[in-house]
């Protein structure tokens, strides 16, 4: 019983590590790699750190993962309130996906329509309501799917050479 708890407590540690690490990544590589579209600031990288939390940590972390990072990227200037709906529907669709069928592609395929369509829609009110009356909504989609896909499938490239090395095996 005793090893049981230990065991579980190691992977909770290793989970809560991983998690502090692509939030650094995260906040990092986003103040470098940007696509600035008025007052939204896509960033490919979210998405790579969100499929990649999918698969490695789980939902509940990967949510604390984009939430984070959300709110330290717009305290440095990286990021917007546009970054809340697209980081977290992105990761928290890509778990689900990946949970269901436990298949990377999956995951990646989660993140681009939980960002890119629906966290994309999502900012429409808050858009609205932050005072952006005229805001576009067709760049705005256009610029979330351009930067989930390409996240996604840096993510995808990087969890499948993890599988094939087999290090992926330690964290499912």
């Amino acid at each position: 019983m005793e090893l049981v708890g230990k065991e579980m407590s190691h992977m909770k540690t290793r989970k809560l590590t991983l998690t502090a690490i692509f939030i650094a990544i995260n906040v990092v590589l986003t103040s470098i790699i940007v696509i600035p579209l008025g007052p939204v600031k896509a960033a490919p990288i979210q998405h790579l750190v969100n499929v990649l939390c999918a698969v490695l940590v789980g939902p509940w972390f990967g949510l604390a993962q984009a939430f984070i990072s959300s709110i330290i990227r717009m305290i440095f200037g990286t990021g917007s309130f546009f970054a809340f709906p697209g980081s977290m529907v992105g990761v928290l669709l890509a778990s689900a996906f990946y949970f269901y069928r436990k298949h990377i592609f999956m995951a990646a395929v989660g993140e681009v329509i939980g960002t890119g369509i629906i966290g994309s829609i999502m900012c429409i009110p808050l858009a609205w309501i932050l005072g952006f009356s005229n805001f576009a909504v067709k760049p705005l989609m256009t610029a979330f799917i351009v930067s989930s896909v390409i996240g996604a499938i840096i993510s995808y490239i990087i969890l499948m050479i993890l599988k094939r090395k087999g290090i992926l095996k330690k964290y499912s």
